[in-house]
């Protein structure tokens, strides 16, 4: 089978490689263009496209496939038998919808009709989602919206980040793949409808969404902070200074604090406690245990390594703004 792959992170490449593992033909990569990237702001290839330059794959990198038809012509050209997506980044005009025999299968991490959109493992996380999955499905004109062709669950621990959850599915879309074109090909693959009511979107993240808000119940904002790890990051301002706040535990709170954690006169966003490892920090019905912390330019560390070099003390308050 001739296949025609569009994929761009590192998410993708798994599926790109056991695409070829398993001895299809694959007879180009489709991924986005080049991005700056780093303090230098040099030009970087996306993850699929090194990987397909190292496996002699032909690369094609439209900035906008909508408004490029001498690229989709090319396409038409190679004659593809399937079209595999997977976290390509750009939603497919008709023209290239109808160009393969067996249509265009689409691998997503999520368990569709919930989480259709551009950061689906990120928000299942802080959403508190108890588990998620990987779907693939048939493409069609739209977000997400196509048959359902075979879904796999996972469970999300309470502490998992969502770099670790990408990473999980990742490996686990690759397999579904796998699965779901071999039952294409012996005719077995069958097709369910999304129901549209329970449809739920996953907007793009941006630095903004890392911003926490104390006020918040304790399981929000650690859903928070594992959900925008490792990227953008979940932060507070303190003294001016922007604070990453990098991992932090559910855990039991001691009786030392629950006379400070029902005063209401210290706001949520106190530090409350700093421990040899960690700290407490008040939140909207409790406090959190903040094990790891990054402050601008500066590497991560315990609050109290942090603490030995800088101003970190009980009583100092995390804020939404400067």
């Amino acid at each position: 089978m001739r296949i025609l792959f569009m994929g761009t992170p590192d998410f993708a490449v798994p599926s790109l490689k056991t695409l070829i593992d398993n001895g299809y033909e694959v007879i180009g990569a489709v991924t986005q263009t080049d991005r700056p990237k780093g303090r230098g702001h040099k030009l970087q290839a996306p993850p699929v496209k090194e990987f397909a330059i190292a496996n002699n794959i032909p690369v094609y990198q439209p900035l906008k496939l909508s408004k490029e038809p001498e690229t989709i012509q090319e396409f038409a050209a190679i004659k593809p038998d399937l079209i595999v997506t997977c976290a390509f980044g750009q939603i497919l005009p008709q023209s290239v919808l109808d160009i393969p025999k067996y249509g265009t299968i689409n691998v997503h991490a999520s368990l569709l009709p919930k989480y259709r959109g551009a950061a689906p493992i990120q928000w299942a996380i802080i959403n508190g989602e108890e588990k998620t999955g990987i779907t693939t499905m048939f493409t069609e004109l739209g977000l997400d919206t196509g048959d359902i062709l075979m879904q796999e669950e996972v469970e999300i621990p309470i502490d998992m980040t969502a770099g670790q959850l990408h990473d999980i599915l990742s490996e686990l879309g690759a397999k579904t793949l796998i699965k779901t074109i071999k039952a294409l090909e012996n005719g077995t693959l069958t097709r369910t409808k999304q129901d549209e009511s329970k449809a739920t979107y996953a907007q793009k993240i941006d630095k903004q969404t890392g911003l926490i808000d104390w006020s918040q119940p304790t399981i929000a904002v650690h859903n928070r902070i594992r959900g925008t790890n490792p990227w953008p990051g979940a932060y507070s301002i303190m003294c001016g200074k922007r604070i990453k706040i990098c991992c932090s535990k559910i855990a039991d709170i001691p009786d030392y604090l629950y006379e400070k954690i029902n005063n209401p006169e210290i706001v949520p966003g106190t530090i409350l406690k700093v421990l040899s490892c960690d700290m407490w920090v008040k939140t909207g019905d409790g406090a959190l245990l903040i094990h790891e912390i990054q402050a601008e330019s500066c590497k991560k560390m315990t609050p109290q390594q942090y603490a030995c070099g800088h101003d970190l003390k009980e009583g100092m308050i995390f804020c939404r703004e400067g």
